[in-house]
Formats: C-alpha cells, sequence, structure tokens
C-alpha cells in the first residue's frame, strides 16, 4: 500500500486501519520495511527476540550512544538492563519518586498559576518529565534546562544517523557531559556502558513522559463529559491514562530486524529485514478493543494496550510514568477547577506522538 511519511506523521490511524484490514504484516516502501498493525502479532514480534532482534548495525541510536540494553538481546541485554531494573519497582516509586513528582508538579505550577494561561506541553509536561529523569540518573545540581539540552543534541544526533549521516559533534558533547556527570559505579557494567544506559534511559523517560502527560491532558480537554466524570472520581484518572495510552501512544513505533527468513501468512520475511511495530495501530485493533477510535473511559480492557511494549524491552519505567502522568494530572484538576483548551490541537509525530503544543487557559 502507499503512502508518505507525512501520511503517517500527521494523522496515521486511517491508514494503519486500511493496512490491518488487509493483512498483519505489509510491506511500507517508504519505511522500507514491514509494518506490523495486528495486536495479536505485535505481541508475538516483541516476545521473540530470537527471530525480531534489536541487535543490528542499523540501530541508529546505537551509533550514537554504544551498546545500551535498548539495542542488546539475550545474556548480553539482561547484564544491561538487570542493574537498573531496583529503582522502577513499586516500592520506590512509592517510597521516593512519588514525592518528588508531587513537589515537582506543585512547584511548576506554582509558576504557572499568576499567568492564567500557559502552554502545557513546552511549559509543565516537558520539564516535570526532565526534573524526574535527572533525579532518577542521580544527575543532582544539575539544571534541568541543561539536561534538557543534552538530550536534545542526542536526538538530533541519532536523527542525523537515521537520515544516512554521521553521528554530530554536539551529540559528542552531549555524551561527554554525561559522562563527567552521571555517578558510576554499576557493577558489572564499564564506564561507556554506565553513560550508554543512562543516555538510553533520557530516551525512554523524557520525550515519551511528555507525550503521555501531554496526550493525556489533551483527551481529557477534548472530552468534557469524561473530565467531568474524572473530576468528580479521581480514581478514574487511572484510567484516562489506560485509555489515553492506547488511543495514542507516546511511543507509536517499535523497530527490529529479522534474524532469519520468515513467514507470516501471505509475507515472507527475509533475515535483515526491518519489522517495524506500529503500537498505534495494535492499539486500535479491533479485534481486541471495541469502538477502538473512541476515547472510552470505562473500556474493560483499556491495559491490553502495548504502549510499553512487551518482552525483554518492556518499559522499565512504565509505572513510574504512570505515577508521573497521574500526579501531574491531579495537581493540573486541582490547581485549575477552569482549565480549559485555547484552540484545537491534534498528535502529531512518526515516532513519538504528541501535540506541537498545549495551549490551555484557567
Amino acid at each position: 500500500m502507499t503512502t508518505t511519511i507525512a501520511e503517517l506523521s500527521a494523522d496515521p490511524h486511517p491508514v494503519l486501519a486500511r493496512l490491518r484490514a488487509e493483512a498483519p504484516l505489509s510491506w511500507v516502501p517508504v519505511l522500507d520495511g514491514w509494518l506490523v498493525t495486528d495486536h495479536a502479532l505485535a505481541q508475538r514480534v516483541m516476545r521473540d527476540a530470537a527471530t525480531y532482534t534489536v541487535d543490528d548495525p542499523r540501530f541508529s541510536t546505537a551509533t550514537v550512544v554504544g551498546p545500551s540494553m535498548l539495542s542488546l538481546d539475550g545474556a548480553e541485554h539482561a547484564r544491561h538492563r538487570e542493574p537498573y531494573v531496583p529503582p522502577f519497582r513499586p516500592g520506590p516509586v512509592r517510597d521516593h519518586f512519588a514525592g518528588f513528582v508531587t513537589a515537582a508538579v506543585a512547584r511548576l505550577l506554582d509558576g504557572l498559576a499568576p499567568a492564567a494561561h500557559a502552554e502545557l506541553r513546552a511549559d509543565f509536561a516537558g520539564p516535570l518529565a526532565v526534573e524526574v529523569m535527572a533525579d532518577a540518573l542521580g544527575l543532582t545540581g544539575v539544571d534541568p534546562a541543561t539536561v534538557r539540552s543534552w538530550y536534545a543534541a542526542l536526538v538530533e544526533s541519532v536523527s542525523e544517523v537515521t537520515s544516512g549521516r554521521s553521528p554530530t559533534a554536539a551529540g559528542a558533547a552531549a555524551m561527554a557531559e554525561l559522562r563527567a556527570r552521571i555517578p558510576l559505579g554499576v557493577e558489572g557494567l564499564t564506564t561507556e556502558e554506565m553513560v550508554a544506559n543512562a543516555a538510553v534511559l533520557m530516551f525512554g523517560g523524557i520525550d515519551t513522559t511528555e507525550s503521555m502527560v501531554a496526550n493525556l491532558v489533551l483527551h481529557l480537554l477534548t472530552h468534557p463529559g469524561v473530565l467531568a466524570e474524572v473530576r468528580a472520581d479521581r480514581a478514574l484518572v487511572a484510567d484516562a491514562i489506560e485509555e489515553s495510552l492506547r488511543l495514542e501512544p507516546a511511543a507509536s513505533v517499535v523497530d527490529r530486524y529479522a534474524t532469519r527468513d520468515v513467514t507470516v501468512g501471505d509475507a515472507h520475511v527475509r533475515a535483515g529485514d526491518l519489522v517495524r511495530v506500529s503500537i498505534a495501530g495494535a492499539n486500535r485493533d479491533p479485534a481486541v478493543f471495541t469502538d477502538p477510535d473512541t476515547f472510552d473511559l470505562r473500556r474493560p480492557n483499556a491495559r491490553a494496550n502495548l504502549s510499553f511494549a512487551l518482552g525483554p524491552h518492556f518499559c522499565l519505567g512504565a509505572r513510574l510514568a504512570r505515577a508521573e502522568a497521574e500526579i501531574a494530572v491531579d495537581g493540573l484538576l486541582d490547581r485549575f477547577p477552569a482549565l480549559r483548551l485555547d484552540r484545537p490541537v491534534t498528535p502529531e509525530g512518526l515516532v513519538f506522538r504528541k501535540p506541537p503544543e498545549l495551549p490551555v487557559s484557567w
């Protein structure tokens, strides 16, 4: 099926629905790879790291930051990932991060309140995500704006590599700054491995969480009935988070590479082919989600969304991201009872999907 990057970036959902109706796995020329749009096949691909791997020289993030838990599979992936698991378990998220996020939300909203209007993505969701990730990485004493600048330089460098060009000097400088400031001493990892994993945690915890919070607020403000229900019963915030994640996942695709020839239906995948899993497509599969294009606060299986991936690369910080979103929305609703969207906006982006801006008043 013919489509364009612009179409997939602006509103991919009609294209994904047509592809899914034709086959669970489709060759998309503009991506130079296969696209999975079916919920069941998406699960299978993400769980089968032996057949669909991230460990491929074309994985652009590894070119910029080096081998890490993001770009390795098998025993090496486990060696890189396991040391970072404990801080994101329920106890630390509850006992440390919840208090940190609550304080950060209050401080950010204190700064916004006098103006009676704000651009919530740039002035709230983004700074919150950066502050929390800086704390998670132990970057005490480093200004969040500096952390944000490192991250922006790394994103730009990865984008250059993805486009077939060389990593940027600014990206290399950001890695050097991170190396100089990141706490070292993670057992079983070299200094370079620790720095690489810190960088990929930034990728996992900044853009995606910013997008997750912005998309959630946008969904609430554009569904007045849902917003009224959530205001009346804050226990429903958790349900709103899952439905927002399902309807518009912050990270809409994940990439894998076939390690061997494999046949899926009528599709014949060759060893080395790119197999891109559309999380956005899988999350709107009508075989799993009734009336999938509708925001349904009472959807009984909303947690079947695949927005944090599955298998060995399931998002390490999923629990923290959910906590951030819940505390952020609770804070906004408490502080601004008359919160409203100033003008219509829609999420966009090929990989990270979020509104380009989120102008609000109260």
